[in-house]
């Protein structure tokens, strides 16, 4: 519901007609960036921007905000300066704007604010020396006088500080924001590197009012339950390995939702806690009699009602036959979890792996997703999704228990809680019988609490901990996770939006405990660029696969490669690629150039340098190349997903449909 209004907020048009420089002609190309051979000049539109048919002449339609424009000319008119601007690169001009009506945005890179749980929220400053001297004092005292005045809203006016960042977490695909990154430098706090940032605010929503403060120093109160609050749901997914040997552990997962079922059943919420299930094996393609690769038994919408579960999950029995070897398509499963089930209606949405084996890696011959645990864990995030894995560490599979155990830490991991991944010792069915239920218990109990309107406590309640130190651990990171998505839902209930400030300066750490960064950057990308990003790595991946056993071959490739795209201006690597086939990396190459020079943060692909390529080793070159391969097959399986892409005019998914990219997952 929140992106169809917010798509109707956007419903606006460009008004659009044949127009020309003072000089009488349309201009050919953009201008470029002072000092720049290849970057063109690139503005924003602020909301309320409209177009005019000439500096300071008639105004027309607004233009929709934050669309991004190349600029053509600059005019000065009675004081003023005024844009000519163009939505390509190619002489196609549209109007002018203001120049005051424009924010300079020559990249597109956005910060997304982490959400602060456990943490100070993000302070706007008015001036980057003021972050500076705070910076470089580690004056806590002052920093916490300003922290003070500005949850209250009652800063003076002298104070540095203009904005604070609102509280909760600010979902970017529901209450869609640009936070564009302007400049940079680089400081210290203590002994860790940060970044200051200049960026400005472009909000949509202005409407919308702040939520109350939530003190970083002091018990929060309470928000006031609702109605709303009645409707905490929680979706629990399983993506079970249905492998030889595993009866005992799908015989126990029937039993632990059993048990919740009776317990939502006796409070009277059932439907608060959906249950779906998700089975998988291995590639039928290695071992015919294995019969499927990943099938979805459950729905969320099925597990809604005990019986329709029961008679389902009573469907799924072991393989009579070994796979392959002692690895499965683990992520198969995990992937057809967050395609096939309906996470929408659910505020807090867990997934659970259970698995004996390690899983088949993006680089795997046999590997149905393409993926590495990191890509598919940034896919999970991307719909809101907590990943448990459940480790069996059965002695058939000691030889794989290492590697298994690294990529299922990784694939675990949520942000601001750590990594919920558990290993059962030698597979136990009863350990791993007292996991499950535990972890069950508290969900169920997170949503009993939500459901009867109980007030959230100032911090995370865990259970009366296990003997068991393992255990026990778990039960603390899921008490801070359910702590945090309810504090989240309560946000959300109770609006938010990003602060209307211009030109102010943030750091991505926090001044109180420098090891937390306090926000994430992203990219804005349509779906035809991210397509388009794809094919172009695409590219340079079978330049670098052919070339493996002769490099000078893939060097001379790959300068081809870019003058091919060069020529080509509708390919995204070109869109600044004037120096094809010239410098020593492949930014300088001219690949995806636009998106990476003067920035603070660059990815391992773009800056690989030639040189060093050449004195790599093969081993080394390969897993570089396994690498890229993980980032491309996430460009393929984010582009299919439509349901996170969001259309700024309302209308269905297309190619000019959006979505904010983080920027680890970028070459």
């Amino acid at each position: 519901m929140m992106r169809k209004r917010l798509a109707a907020l956007l419903v606006l048009t460009l008004s659009l007609g044949w127009l020309f420089t003072t000089d009488g002609f349309a201009a050919d190309r953009p201008l470029l960036i002072p000092g720049k051979q290849a970057l063109f000049q690139r503005i924003l539109a602020v909301p309320g921007a409209r177009l005019h048919t000439a500096p300071g002449g008639t105004a027309g339609d607004e233009v929709t905000p934050f669309t991004a424009f190349y600029v053509y000319a600059r005019e000065t008119q009675d004081g003023a300066q005024w844009l000519q601007i163009g939505t390509d690169r190619h002489g196609g001009t549209t109007g002018w704007l203001p120049q005051k009506s424009t924010i300079e945005w020559t990249q597109g890179l956005t910060v997304a604010f982490r959400e602060p749980i456990g943490r100070d929220r993000a302070l706007l400053f008015r001036d980057a020396a003021s972050v500076r001297d705070l910076a470089s004092q580690r004056d806590l005292a002052r920093y916490t006088e300003l922290y003070r005045a500005a949850e209250v809203g009652d800063e003076p006016s002298d104070s540095p500080v203009v904005a604070i960042q609102p509280p909760g977490r600010l979902d970017i695909r529901e209450n869609f924001y640009l936070v564009p990154i302007l400049r940079y430098e680089d400081i210290y706090l203590g002994a860790e590197q940060a970044r200051l940032l200049e960026v400005s605010s472009v909000p949509l929503q202005s409407e919308k009012p702040l939520a109350p403060p939530i003190s970083a120093q002091q018990a929060p109160a309470a928000p006031t339950p609702t109605a709303t609050d009645t409707a905490y749901r929680a979706g629990l997914v399983f993506a079970i390995d249905s492998t030889l040997s595993m009866d005992p552990y799908i015989e126990r997962t029937r039993e632990a939702v059993m048990k919740i079922y009776d317990a939502l059943g006796d409070a009277g919420l059932l439907g608060n806690v959906n249950f779906g299930l998700v089975a998988f094996r291995d590639s039928p393609q290695a071992v015919p009699e294995l019969e499927y690769l990943s099938r979805t038994y459950v729905t969320l919408e099925q597990g809604r009602n005990p019986g329709a579960f029961i008679s389902r999950i009573n469907e799924l029995a072991a393989a009579t036959i070994s796979s392959q070897d002692f690895v499965e398509d683990a992520y198969a499963g995990v992937k057809r979890a967050l395609d096939d089930m309906d996470w929408s209606s659910h505020a807090a949405r867990y997934l659970v792996l259970v698995t004996d084996a390690g899983p088949r890696t993006g680089n795997d011959a046999l590997s149905s997703t393409g993926l590495d645990a990191e890509a598919l864990r940034q896919m999970a995030r991307e719909k809101g999704v907590a990943i448990f894995v459940l480790h069996l560490l059965t002695e058939a599979n000691s030889a794989d228990h290492a590697s298994a155990t690294a990529a299922y830490r990784e694939l675990a991991k949520f942000p601001g809680i750590g990594s919920l991944y558990y290993a059962v010792p030698t597979g136990d069915v009863i350990e791993f019988g007292q996991v499950l239920d535990t972890l069950a218990g508290q969900i169920t109990m997170q949503v009993q609490m939500a459901a009867g309107a109980q007030p959230l406590p100032a911090t995370p309640v865990a259970p009366v901990p296990s003997e068991n130190p393992r255990l026990a651990e778990l039960q603390s990171k899921v008490a801070k996770l359910g702590y945090a998505l309810r504090m989240r839902y309560l946000q959300r209930s109770d609006g938010g939006k990003i602060p209307n400030v211009f030109n102010a300066w943030l750091l991505d750490r926090d001044i109180r405990n420098p090891s937390q960064r306090t926000l994430d950057v992203r990219v804005l990308l349509t779906r035809d660029q991210l397509s388009d990003l794809h094919d172009i790595l695409r590219g340079v991946l079978q330049t670098a696969e052919e070339g493996l056993l002769s490099p000078q071959n893939f060097l001379n490739e790959l300068k081809s490669l870019a003058a091919t795209t060069a020529r080509d201006p509708e390919q995204l690597g070109s869109t600044t690629a004037t120096t094809a086939g010239e410098g020593n990396s492949l930014a300088d190459l001219g690949f995806m150039r636009e998106y990476i020079e003067d920035l603070p943060y660059t990815g391992e692909v773009m800056s690989l340098s030639l040189e060093d390529w050449e004195a790599w080793p093969a081993r080394r070159q390969i897993d570089f190349l396994h690498r890229l391969e993980d980032k491309i097959s996430y460009y393929r399986a984010l582009h299919d997903h439509t349901d996170l892409w969001v259309s700024l005019d309302g209308g269905p998914i297309d190619g000019d449909s959006v979505f904010p990219v983080a920027l680890e997952m970028l070459p």
